[in-house]
């Protein structure tokens, strides 16, 4: 697929580290033009040496007034934008059992809110060039997972459901949008890589009791899968969550 994104403006959302970051980069390898997002300055510069040639707007997507200047930046920056990935996101949250409801606000600001609002601000400029949506949700969204914040479940069961019903409302503008599902990823800084630091022998258990690959996944292998569903590829896609994560959920 290597081109296959020449010339595309790109903006992935909280992107200076994790999984959007590995995401962002195989969009510039395949030839895009990428803006990277993020609020914490600390991970600026590892994150432009880890894609030279990406631009970052800062700014925190759950703040309304935040969120409206970096829409406005991005569209001073460039004329028109291509693909809009909504990666920004958190798992970490309360034990089940122990939610409020500033605990429930917060979680959903920042996996459905953050996605929506970006969107609803951005969807005018992705028509004109018939673009391209793409979500980074969970398998929390799609399955009860043992263990897992109920917080963060419903938010992405909600972001899920935004996916499959706004479908067809963008498809009649011409733009397409779909979701990805991860499992249990693993990369440096992860909630997984902590955890194996703390007890590898029960993070090994897991893996073999729970997920059929009885390994992890990395952070390459979703971005592959967002190239390809924002790709001429994956023309006839939309609507659709994609699970990716080793058998889990089956």
């Amino acid at each position: 697929m290597r081109g296959i994104f020449e010339n595309k403006i790109v903006f992935v959302t909280g992107s200076t580290r994790g999984i959007g970051l590995y995401i962002a980069k195989k969009f510039s390898l395949n030839g895009a033009k990428v803006f990277l997002n993020g609020r914490d300055q600390k991970f600026f510069k590892s994150a432009i040496e880890f894609i030279p040639d990406a631009q970052i707007i800062k700014g925190d997507l759950t703040n309304p007034a935040t969120l409206k200047k970096v829409t406005d930046e991005l569209k001073e920056r460039v004329k028109n934008i291509d693909i809009l990935v909504c990666n920004l996101g958190s798992g970490s949250s309360v034990k089940p059992g122990d939610e409020n409801n500033d605990e429930w606000k917060r979680m959903f600001e920042l996996n459905f809110f953050s996605a929506v609002n970006i969107i609803d601000l951005l969807k005018s400029e992705l028509i004109k060039r018939s673009g391209s949506i793409l979500c980074i949700s969970s398998i929390c969204g799609n399955k009860v997972i043992d263990g897992a914040p109920l917080t963060y479940s419903c938010s992405k069961a909600a972001l899920n459901a935004y996916v499959k019903c706004s479908a067809n409302l963008f498809g009649e503008k011409g733009i397409r949008i779909n979701a990805i599902a991860p499992g249990n990823i693993l990369f440096e800084g992860s909630s997984w890589d902590k955890k194996i630091k703390q007890n590898k022998k029960l993070t090994d258990n897991i893996l073999k009791n729970k997920v059929p690959l009885s390994r992890f996944g990395n952070p390459e292998e979703i971005a592959d899968l967002a190239c390809f569903l924002s790709s001429p590829k994956a023309a006839f896609v939309t609507g659709s969550i994609w699970d990716i994560d080793g058998g889990q959920s089956f």
